[in-house]
């Protein structure tokens, strides 16, 4: 049986998906009020990277696959000054704050290597 290559393969996508578990749970904790605000901006923000993801590994054309990677990462930056925002309004804790920038910084590095690696097959 022949295996088929998804984005479900890669790294990116991965990790992507352990900070949207991370940011949904940070979630439970903001106060009501927030509910319809900030913490709706962070799902969409969030839940935007691996869908993102997802849709360009199904595209044909490098620009395009390119396009959506770069959609992901535009994201994962709102989701960073969003979460620094929470932090601001004392929603999380400093240790909170730091465990989700390291998340964000290891998606970060993967759709960076990715967006290369892409890139190369441009020229």
């Amino acid at each position: 049986m022949e295996t088929k290559y998804t984005y479900k393969d890669l790294d990116a996508y991965r990790e992507s998906k352990i900070l949207v578990k991370l940011v949904y749970g940070l979630l439970r904790e903001f106060p009501r009020e927030e509910q319809y605000a900030l913490c709706d901006q962070l799902r969409r923000a969030v839940i935007s990277i691996p869908s993102n993801l997802a849709e360009g590994s199904g595209r044909y054309s490098v620009k395009e696959q390119l396009h959506f990677i770069e959609i992901a990462y535009g994201s994962l930056l709102e989701v960073e000054c969003q979460m620094d925002i929470a932090y601001d309004l004392g929603y999380i804790s400093n240790q909170q704050l730091l465990d989700v920038t390291i998340q964000i910084g290891k998606v970060a590095a993967l759709l960076s290597g990715l967006r290369s690696k892409r890139l190369s097959l441009t020229r």
